[in-house]
């Protein structure tokens, strides 16, 4: 077997997403001011940067402007910038108009519907043009360490290997980054900080972390139910009171709308289908308005982080430093994210920049931007809300009390904090709960996941080997499927996971990988925790406008 080439850089950045590529910008600027010069190299998974990037997505340009203060005249591909905003309540038949809460109002100047697939690959663009090197189409999947347990940079994957473990002629064994200093930027569960987290027990002081997985369609809609700049969020029908969840409307340029739905990954009930609460959702009166006579032109899916303030690991370790939701740092609250990415990349560049331009070897230690953090106006705003989102696991009615007060009356001042427990842990016995039946898609408001899959655009080289690992494969038939019905099966948004019987009367579990769409939800959510998603060779989701 052939070695590993190894590259030196000054910083390895692990994923160009708003926070990566925020991070190698901020460092590449430092340079230049400072008459320096780093070796930056940021590695991405996907085929193209911004081609596995997905959110709701509003952008507060906050961070942006601070980044990039000229980005109108550089041509970023922000357009529509929100001129209504709505927040209601759905019961089966009905809405009802609800104050937009403080914490969510879109309304300003600064607040933009965006594609974040565009939006990162300008990014990309501004990066590569102050001379950062991306490597799109490389993962990082091995965390490389130093005789001291310092981490010293990153090893790409494997690629052209067979799915029997055998060397096809295409064989690679990958390439190593050595760094002085590791940045990890890769979004929410990613596998790299993953295996740091534990490695270094980043989380021993913090609440447990809680996701949600995000869905999202791109529609072309009718020029008549068309309203650029307007957004909508509901809470209510589909779920239940005892479910965390909501959905979004983001009324885009070239009467494109963004239509979306989140459920909380720490909901009980087995039966329960984030897919199919979706595309039940579309079919209220009041939602499916919007998209009669329109076209279904993207789909795609995403978990989030929904921990908060309190959920946050530990930021730095030996010899780097995590950003992003790779940390934790959505506003669940606001619903926005991507300006706190790209602020905890600002942050974690300026706060390395002397770190990596030492001419002393000898000089170069360990980086923290924990306490540039904490004097941010990014901890301010998180911990304004943080007690929001925790009390929701009390149901909706105690969710939204506890909101309203927080909002208006203590004002994010409370002096206690609410904390979470592990989503995996939640879910209920199938013979506690009630089964939960879903009408058959129409294939014109509603639809199955696999033509929906085939709309992310989603590819993975057969011939590869699974991504998705069980550590114990008897585990998904004597627990998963014994205990709560093969939760997996419904969770998954991508239909990977199946069961099936190629032999008569017994059970088995078929992972279909090709179909995955880097979700993470089946990592968060398996209630063994026996699932264990890691990079695929290549591949995934290839997304142009989500």
């Amino acid at each position: 077997m052939s070695e590993r080439d190894a590259i030196d850089v000054d910083v390895v950045i692990v994923g160009a997403g708003p926070a990566g590529l925020s991070a190698a910008i901020r460092l590449a600027q430092l340079a230049q001011e400072n008459d320096k010069e780093i070796a930056i190299t940021v590695l991405e998974k996907a085929a193209e940067v911004g081609a596995h990037s997905l959110a709701g997505a509003v952008l507060e340009s906050r961070a942006l402007d601070e980044l990039i203060p000229d980005w109108r005249e550089k041509g970023a591909p922000i357009k529509t910038q929100v001129t209504e905003d709505h927040f209601v309540y759905l019961t089966e038949k009905k809405s009802i108009r609800l104050p937009t809460p403080p914490s969510m109002d879109n309304h300003g100047e600064k607040n933009h519907i965006v594609s974040l697939s565009r939006l990162t690959s300008w990014l990309g663009e501004q990066a590569e043009a102050m001379g950062i090197d991306i490597y799109a189409g490389f993962a990082a999947a091995e965390v490389l360490t130093d005789e001291n347990n310092k981490v010293v940079g990153v090893a790409t994957g494997e690629t052209g290997v067979m799915k029997d473990g055998t060397h096809g002629p295409e064989y690679d064994p990958g390439m190593e980054l050595r760094a002085k200093v590791t940045i990890v930027a890769e979004g929410c569960r990613g596998s790299v900080s993953r295996v740091l987290i534990d490695k270094y027990d980043l989380a021993k002081d913090s609440a447990p972390p809680t996701y949600g997985l995000g869905i999202k369609e791109i529609w072309e809609v009718s020029p008549e139910q068309h309203s650029e700049g307007r957004t909508l969020h509901s809470i209510g029908w589909p779920l239940k009171s005892d479910t965390y969840g909501g959905s979004f409307l983001y009324h885009m340029e070239n009467n494109l709308v963004a239509v979306g739905f989140v459920v909380g990954l720490d909901y009980s009930n087995p039966y329960l289908s984030p897919f199919e609460e979706f595309q039940r959702f579309k079919t209220h009166p009041d939602i499916r308005k919007t998209f009669e006579g329109g076209k279904r032109v993207s789909y795609g899916a995403r978990a989030i982080t929904e921990g908060g303030l309190q959920s946050l690991p530990k930021l730095d370790f030996p010899g780097g430093l995590l950003v992003g939701d790779a940390a934790g740092f959505l506003n669940v609250a606001k619903i926005k994210g991507i300006h706190t990415a790209m602020k905890s990349g600002m942050l974690a560049a300026e706060a390395c920049f002397d770190v990596v331009t030492a001419e002393d070897s000898e000089a170069v230690g360990d980086v923290s931007y924990d306490a540039a953090f904490r004097s941010s106006w990014m901890f301010d705003e998180l911990n304004a809300v943080r007690n929001i989102r925790p009390a929701f696991s009390k149901g909706l009615l105690f969710g939204l009390v506890n909101a309203g007060f927080t909002a208006y009356v203590t004002r994010g001042k409370e002096p206690w904090t609410m904390t979470h427990h592990a989503d995996h842990l939640q879910l209920k016995n199938k013979d506690a709960v009630e089964k939960i039946e879903y009408p058959a898609p129409d294939g014109k408001l509603t639809f199955d996941r696999l033509s929906s899959v085939y709309l992310s655009n989603t590819n993975h080289n057969e011939q590869q080997p699974i991504h998705l690992k069980l550590k114990d494969p008897s585990v998904a038939i004597d627990t998963n499927l014994a205990l709560y019905d093969s939760p997996e099966s419904r969770y998954c948004p991508a239909g990977v996971y199946e069961i099936v019987e190629h032999t008569e009367g017994v059970p088995e579990m078929q992972i279909n990988s090709q179909n995955c769409v880097h979700c993470k939800t089946c990592d968060i959510k398996d209630p063994t925790q026996n699932i264990v998603w890691t990079t695929p060779e290549s591949g995934g989701p290839l997304y142009s406008s989500m």
